[in-house]
C-alpha cells in the first residue's frame, strides 16, 4: 500500500483531485448533527443527566440553524419527547454520541456541491488504548448521514476523528502530533504520508502540526479542545498563567508554533488566548453513577477532566460555548464576544458532557450550506 516518500497509493479519487475542500466552521451551515447519549459505561445513570445537557445544546444551536438528533431505536421515543418539535429526530444505531468524530466531514466545491468524507474510526485507539469496543456502528454513522442527505461519500483509507483537525477553508489544516502520530491510529504511516492524506481528503495545501493537545485529554490530544480557527488567519488558544499547571507548558508550546509559522496564504496568525476553567475533577458521586465494562474508559473519582472553552460550536450567527459554574466562565464569554463580534454568544452548562470525555464541539458536526 505504501509508496515512496510522502505519497500513499490511493485506489480511489480524493476530494482534492475533484475540486472539493472542507470549509471553515465559521462559514454558512445547512444545519448541525448530533447523537443522543445513553451508554451506561460512559454516561452516568445511563445518560439521564447527559441527555438533559444535550437537549440544552440542541436547543441553543437550533436558535441559529437546523438541528438533527440521531437516536438508537431503544431511545427514540425518549429523545423525541425531550426535544422541541422543531428539532429533527432520526432513528440511527450507534455506539456512542461523539458526532464530531464519527460523523462525516463535509467538503464543498466551487459550484456549491456538498459531499462527505468518512474517516476510518477505531474509538480513539482501537485495541491499543481505545475507549470502547465495539465501534462498528459508529464507523457507519458518516455513511448513514450522507445517505439521508443524499450526499456522495469519500472513504478515507486511514484512521482519523473529526475533532483532531481544524481547517480555515482557505488551504490550511491544524492538527496535533500527539493524536495523529499516535501508534494506535496509523502505525504504518509516516508523518509525511499522513500529511499527504490530510491534504488530499481535506483539500488543503498546508498542515500546521502542534505537538500536544490539552492535558489529560483522553482522545490523545484532539486539536479542537486546544485551539480553533475563528476566521481565516485567526485562532483561539486555551491558556493558563499558572506555571504549576501541566497545561502551562502545553499552551506555550502551541503558541510558539503558531507564532512562528504562516498559513497556506502566507499570513502570520493572529492568536487569541482564552483562559481555561479551573481544574475539573470527577467527584465520588459522579464516578459511582458510571458502570465501566471491559474495554471502556473508567471514570474514577479524583481524575482531572480536559476542560476548555475552546470546545465550542460556531453556528450561523451564534456561538454555543460550555459553562462550568467556574469563575472564568464570564471572562471566557466576554472574550468570545470580542472574538466573534457579529455572533451571539450562548452559554450552556456542560459539566455532564465533559464527564463523558468531551464537550460541545465534540458532540456536534456542522453540515455546510451548499447550492442556494
Amino acid at each position: 500500500m505504501l509508496a515512496t516518500l510522502a505519497r500513499v497509493e490511493l485506489e480511489t479519487v480524493t476530494p482534492k483531485s475533484e475540486g472539493f475542500k472542507m470549509p471553515g466552521e465559521y462559514e454558512l451551515h445547512e444545519g448541525c448533527w448530533m447523537i443522543w447519549p445513553e451508554r451506561g459505561d460512559n454516561w452516568r445513570y445511563g445518560g439521564y443527566y447527559a441527555q438533559k445537557a444535550f437537549v440544552e445544546v440542541a436547543k441553543a444551536i437550533s436558535r441559529f440553524e437546523k438541528v438533527t438528533m440521531c437516536v438508537s431505536p431503544e431511545n427514540w421515543q425518549v429523545a423525541r419527547g425531550m426535544l422541541p418539535e422543531h428539532i429533527r429526530v432520526i432513528e440511527m444505531t450507534n455506539n456512542d454520541s461523539w458526532m464530531r468524530d464519527v460523523g462525516p466531514s463535509f467538503v464543498v466545491n466551487n459550484g456549491g456541491e456538498i459531499r462527505g468524507v468518512s474517516w476510518d474510526f477505531n474509538a480513539w485507539g482501537g485495541l491499543r488504548g481505545g475507549l470502547y469496543f465495539p465501534w462498528d456502528q459508529d464507523d457507519l454513522v458518516a455513511a448513514k448521514v450522507c445517505d439521508i442527505e443524499g450526499k456522495a461519500l469519500y472513504y478515507a483509507p486511514f484512521v482519523l476523528e473529526g475533532g483532531s483537525i481544524h481547517v480555515d477553508g482557505e488551504g490550511t489544516c491544524i492538527t496535533t502530533e500527539e493524536c495523529l502520530l499516535n501508534p494506535n491510529r496509523n502505525p504504518d504511516l509516516t508523518k509525511e504520508q499522513i500529511e499527504y492524506l490530510l491534504k488530499e481528503f481535506l483539500g488543503v495545501e498546508k498542515v500546521i502540526w502542534i505537538p500536544r493537545g490539552v492535558y489529560n485529554d483522553e482522545t490523545n490530544g484532539h486539536v479542537d479542545n486546544l485551539l480553533c480557527y475563528v476566521r481565516p488567519g485567526e485562532v483561539a488558544l486555551t491558556w493558563t498563567d499558572d506555571i504549576n499547571d501541566p497545561q502551562y507548558a502545553i499552551s506555550r508550546e502551541a503558541y510558539d508554533v503558531l507564532a512562528n509559522t504562516t498559513d497556506a496564504k502566507g499570513r502570520r496568525l493572529k492568536i487569541h488566548t482564552i483562559y481555561q476553567p479551573n481544574p475539573i475533577i470527577i467527584t465520588p458521586e459522579e464516578a459511582e453513577g458510571v458502570h465501566p465494562m471491559d474495554g471502556t474508559m473508567p471514570r474514577q473519582a479524583g481524575d482531572r477532566l480536559a476542560g476548555s472553552y475552546i470546545n465550542h460550536y460556531i453556528a450561523n450567527g451564534g456561538v454555543v460555548m460550555p459553562l462550568f459554574n467556574d469563575p472564568h466562565d464570564e471572562l471566557a464569554m466576554t472574550k468570545l464576544q470580542e472574538i466573534y463580534p457579529d455572533r451571539e454568544i450562548v452559554g450552556v452548562y456542560a459539566r455532564e458532557i465533559i464527564l463523558g470525555g468531551g464537550n460541545i464541539h465534540c458532540i456536534t458536526q456542522q453540515q455546510p450550506k451548499g447550492r442556494i
